[in-house]
């Protein structure tokens, strides 16, 4: 099957929003976007005592709640002064739809500038997972996937990011998933767009995630999984940040002929380079990388990419590299398909025989267009 020729202009284009973005369409400040410094300041600038700060914070972070009604702790006027200025409506629900008997839930969320996200909400025996969006849409044009082929319309700001952790980890706390009451316990960084694209507010977002209640929403960093396609600068930078999030890379094959028109960012950064700057990641932090592999019919599937596979990453990770197979899921008009699961297993199979874990990873949402590579967030 013939493999559609991508512009890979526009991916070159978009590669200064590595490091930080414009702001065109970012909504106002929200409580979400600052330090704990810079709240306190916030709210001395509205001529309010410093402490007003860790109350709002303990309302949002720790009780989850953004409606100054519950704030009965804080006078009335001051209240919806600070609320309307330090946490303005970030999101509205479009709708919620369901799937795998009540264990998968995917959202449709419009911002003020009535752009379209979504989040994906999953309830595992033993976890709760939330599937988050770093931007809306994504500028790395992968052929392959339904977020890739609509294109970028903007990074997503930091409180946006930290808002759909809230919104989910309410929804599990009310029983919106099958198995009644949780606590949202894990979140990856895979749903809209190219987290290492919208760099900094994807790390600001990260500590407001992971600082404990009442500075943030307390979940562990090592419960957190940011992907990339294989921004190398990126990986380099979130290497000397002293995080312990697990990194996914995106590799969808071992050999650059093919990588460049299924990823056309690897034009600039060939695989070789990916996982030199994966293994240096790995090092740092001493966590396994994950390896991000769609396995699609007669493009990838082949057992010498199993094994090229197996020997790149032997060579690159060693045992700090494990490998998840995807079932490529359908997305609207596209004419690839899944391999075979006898393929599928062969694949499995030839990667661990070089040493290499490999496993295929268990697909959620697909009858509701939410698992990997179907988001698209139409109205």
């Amino acid at each position: 099957m013939a493999l559609r020729t991508w512009d890979t202009r526009r991916v070159m284009t978009s590669l200064p929003l590595v490091f930080d973005a414009p702001k065109r369409g970012l909504p106002p400040r929200h409580l979400a976007d600052l330090s704990v410094a810079e709240r306190r300041a916030a709210v001395a600038e509205l001529g309010e005592k410093p402490f007003r700060a860790n109350q709002l914070s303990n309302h949002y972070f720790t009780r989850l709640t953004a409606d100054p009604a519950a704030m009965t702790d804080i006078p009335a006027v001051q209240r919806d002064r600070l609320v309307a200025d330090l946490m303005p409506p970030l999101f509205t629900v479009v709708r919620k739809v369901s799937c795998d008997n009540g264990a998968t839930q995917k959202t449709l969320l419009r911002a003020h500038d009535h752009t379209l996200i979504e989040s994906v909400l999953m309830r595992y025996p033993d976890r709760s997972t939330l599937c988050i969006s770093s931007q809306a849409g994504c500028g790395m044009a992968c052929p392959f996937c339904a977020t890739g082929q609509g294109g970028l319309t903007r990074n997503l700001s930091t409180a946006e990011i930290v808002e759909q952790v809230r919104l989910g980890a309410v929804a599990v706390r009310d029983g919106e998933l099958a198995g009644g009451p949780s606590r949202l316990s894990n979140i990856v960084l895979m749903g809209m767009g190219e987290p290492l694209a919208n760099y900094v507010r994807v790390v600001k977002a990260i500590h407001r995630i992971c600082d404990p209640a009442p500075d943030g929403l307390g979940i562990s960093q090592r419960s957190i999984t940011v992907s990339t396609v294989g921004l190398v600068p990126a990986i380099r930078k979130l290497t000397e940040e002293g995080l312990q999030v697990r990194l996914a890379v995106s590799l969808h094959t071992p050999d650059d002929e093919l990588r460049d028109t299924l990823v056309p960012v690897n034009t600039r950064w060939k695989v070789a380079e990916v996982l030199d700057a994966a293994r240096g990641y790995a090092d740092k932090t001493g966590r396994r990388v994950s390896i991000e592999y769609a396995l699609i019919r007669d493009i990838n599937d082949q057992p010498w990419r199993a094994d090229l596979l197996g020997r790149l990453l032997r060579r690159h990770l060693g045992p700090l590299a494990h490998v998840n197979v995807i079932p490529l899921n359908p997305t609207p008009g596209s004419k690839w398909d899944a391999s075979p699961k006898p393929v599928e297993d062969e694949f499995v199979r030839r990667v661990n025989a070089a040493g290499v874990a490999c496993t295929v990873r268990d697909t959620r949402g697909q009858e509701i267009a939410a698992a990997c590579g179907q988001l698209a967030a139409e109205g």
